[in-house]
């Protein structure tokens, strides 16, 4: 096909602009939407709302959004593509369902991608050998595997295509890369093949500049001052021919900017290795991309190169790592800063005292130049008004991060004078939730599509 394929960016993580979506669908033409709402975190803070209550673990909102497109979805023809599925994607695309049904939009295709769980399988895993060693430390998941909160595979493009080649006019997935939700439908309208290393790469940096949403298209850009209209900012399309190259844009008078520049910092946007881009589909090299600026909001990307994919997935782990919390106090002046260190001092003192045991222990004076090379600096200090004392603990032991919070609060009467505020009362400890990247043979790894009809 020589039509080039417009696919839109809705969403840029989960908490992103939720009309940007309808606004997508609504104000031109499109083929395709797609929609990241997942993160590293977020998949942790999901699993927790699932074992509280199975029925959730996915982003509730995506159903919202693609309940009121629905009706659009059946006249226009466009597809929707999401990882919004999170730790329990036949959950989502069951609410899908039902809510399309309310909408009157019969005959809709709605399909689930699942396999990237491996939180049932970890046992069996590791002691098969599959050692899902840290990628950083090297330690074994075993030293951490009672502790273990969440674990997903991140699956490339390729379930998504067959999603869409079973007919699905919604797709949605668990952890899914960023960049395959835009490099399947381009196979499937295309009829690239999987080992052309090259259009796979293309369909890859296509999805890596739409993957932030608006951040290619003007937020969050260096030169934000010349953002024009960021209040009704449009978020990025690109326009995908079949050779692989292909237009990164957006709709008519729609706020926001797309310049050789915002283009250029979202490529440059969480890599690391240019040259050496993987993805569960390909290698992609960065450096071999071209870009031109062509004026009225439109910039071609061509020239992209690719290698073969390898022989690895990548999970994406969570696991309990104690307790942490946080307190302010807000001192006033005179001697603001001076009266702010010494109750951190005092408190400290008094933390001892009670043999509590501490991993991390940190005071900020926010006000006083805390974050910069200027902090503690008397000059800077003399004359503040007033400035904020934020202490943070993190220990293995909860009872300490207990206790922590019921010392803060008597700094107020039994410390320096003039405490102006208290935010937010004694603080609770909350779960520390540490990350734990590892890899995983592609073959340990089967995935499953099946589609749901309104």
């Amino acid at each position: 096909m020589s039509t080039p394929l417009r696919i839109a960016s809705g969403q840029g993580f989960w908490g992103d602009l939720q009309r940007a979506p309808i606004d997508q669908a609504r104000r031109g033409p499109i083929d395709v939407l797609v929609m990241d709402y997942l993160a590293e975190v977020t998949m942790s803070i999901m699993q927790k709302q699932k074992l509280r209550d199975p029925s959730k673990g996915y982003a509730r909102d995506f159903v919202e959004v693609v309940t009121e497109l629905a009706p659009d979805i059946k006249e226009k023809g466009f597809k929707v593509i999401s990882n919004a599925g999170g730790v329990n994607p036949v959950a989502c695309a069951q609410a899908i369902v039902e809510g399309a049904r309310k909408r009157g939009a019969t005959g809709l295709k709605v399909a689930v991608v699942t396999g990237d769980d491996l939180l049932d399988r970890l046992e069996d895993l590791v002691s098969r050998g599959v050692e899902l060693k840290h990628m950083e430390t090297g330690q074994p998941l075993a030293d951490v595997l009672d502790q273990i909160v969440s674990a997903n595979a991140y699956l490339g493009a390729q379930p998504i295509a067959e999603a869409l080649a079973m007919g699905a006019d919604v797709v949605v997935t668990g952890r899914t890369t960023d960049t395959g939700l835009t490099l399947a439908p381009l196979v499937d309208h295309f009829g690239w093949e999987w080992t052309d290393w090259d259009k796979m790469a293309a369909g890859t940096v296509a999805g890596h500049i739409l993957e932030c949403g608006a951040q290619s298209s003007g937020g969050n850009f260096t030169d934000w001052d010349e953002v024009p209209d960021m209040a009704n900012i449009g978020f990025p399309i690109a326009e995908v021919s079949a050779d692989g190259s292909f237009v990164v844009t957006k709709h008519d008078n729609t706020g926001g900017l797309v310049s050789r520049g915002t283009v250029a910092e979202q490529l440059l946007y969480e890599i690391g290795d240019p040259t050496d881009y993987i993805t569960p589909d390909v290698v992609a090299d960065f450096t071999s991309i071209v870009l031109e600026d062509q004026g009225g909001d439109r910039v071609h990307v061509s020239s992209i190169r690719g290698t073969e994919d390898t022989e690895f997935l990548k999970v994406s782990a969570a696991y309990s790592d104690g307790w942490k919390a946080t307190s302010t106090l807000v001192y006033a002046w005179p001697d603001a800063a001076k009266k702010a260190r010494s109750a951190a001092q005092i408190l400290s003192d008094r933390l001892d005292a009670l043999g509590l045991e501490f991993d991390e222990v940190r005071s900020e004076i926010i006000g006083a130049g805390a974050l910069s090379e200027r902090g503690g600096d008397p000059a800077l200090e003399a004359d503040l008004d007033e400035v904020q004392l934020r202490i943070s603990v993190r220990s293995q032991d909860k009872g300490a991060v207990e206790q922590f919070g019921r010392e803060i609060a008597p700094l107020i009467l039994t410390g320096p004078s003039a405490v102006t505020g208290f935010a937010g009362g004694r603080p609770r400890p909350s779960e520390v939730i540490a990350y734990w990247p590892a890899l995983i043979p592609k073959a340990e790894v089967q995935t499953d599509v099946r589609v749901l009809e309104v």
